[in-house]
């Protein structure tokens, strides 16, 4: 069984229905027993650094997020969920991230050209293997919606970058037992219906 994390933030919907055409058995919940009961758990997020952590802690879910991502059982992040994984982030400071990994968020810079938020369509390089990429072949499009991203302490979390403008960005981080992504693998067709394959064959 997946949990798929509600916190009041994020598409649950598209993201438990695109599990369930692929076979997955999900429980979209609020309850810290039944999300500490499942096998497998998802954090999805749209909206504020600050808003997110915020509602976690409200809701009684920050302490079990954070027990699953120790817990050494499968986890995927998904846009700011993955950026919860860290420790800080500009758009809401003083909020705190989970520090799973160490590292802050932060804002892209509106350079000449570059629009912020980073919306649509981009290429991603992967930069090392991971199970969840099986059958993704490099510079896959996948779909994002952000105006933050993260920057991660360690390099060696980074599993695929994007880039934007003339700088490059984390697209999946993954250290242990835990996968995140900054784009929506939900909304990403093929490419990203085969990641959330993967998750389900983690």
């Amino acid at each position: 069984m997946i949990a798929v994390i509600d916190y009041g933030m994020g598409n649950l919907r598209s993201v438990s229905k695109a599990l369930e055409n692929l076979g997955g058995r999900v429980k979209v919940s609020s309850d810290p027993r039944e999300i500490a009961a499942c096998d497998k758990a998802v954090l999805p997020g749209v909206g504020a650094f600050g808003d997110a952590s915020a509602e976690l802690k409200s809701r009684g879910l920050w302490d079990c997020t954070l027990a699953f991502l120790n817990s050494g059982k499968p986890f995927l992040g998904i846009c700011l969920g993955l950026q919860l994984l860290l420790e800080t982030s500009e758009e809401s400071p003083g909020a705190p991230g989970f520090g799973f990994l160490k590292g802050s968020v932060r804002r892209f810079t509106a350079a000449s050209g570059l629009k912020v938020p980073h919306m649509g369509w981009n290429q991603i390089k992967i930069l090392r293997p991971h199970p969840l990429l099986k059958g993704v072949a490099d510079a896959s499009y996948f779909y994002f919606v952000h105006s933050y991203y993260a920057l991660p302490a360690d390099r060696e979390t980074v599993v695929a970058e994007c880039q934007y403008g003339a700088g490059t960005f984390a697209a999946i981080l993954g250290r242990e037992n835990v996968f995140a992504t900054q784009f929506h693998p939900e909304k990403s067709q093929e490419a990203g219906l085969q990641i959330l394959k993967n998750f389900l064959e983690w």
